[in-house]
């Protein structure tokens, strides 16, 4: 079965989005460490690439508020620096 790269970047985003979930788990990366909020927004615009090929609203608003939200933990981590 092939996937169309929509498809692949999606996949490629839940990845992103488990993999920083699961290492802020088990203490390899603080909520507070840039690189979790950058490692959820590409992952949310990973996945927001996918759903331009298979449109799905809630999961469009979902991963809008991720990407935003990860900004804004971008934007505070930096400003404070």
């Amino acid at each position: 079965m092939a996937f169309d790269p929509f498809t692949l970047a999606g996949f490629a985003g839940a990845a992103v989005l488990m993999v920083a979930y699961f290492a802020s788990q088990q203490g390899w990366l603080a909520a507070d460490d840039w690189r979790f909020p950058a490692g959820n927004l590409v992952g949310s615009l990973l996945i927001l690439l996918s759903l331009t090929a298979a449109w799905n609203l809630p999961s469009v608003v979902i991963e809008g508020f991720w990407a935003a939200i990860s900004l804004y933990g971008l934007t505070r981590r930096f400003l404070r620096r």
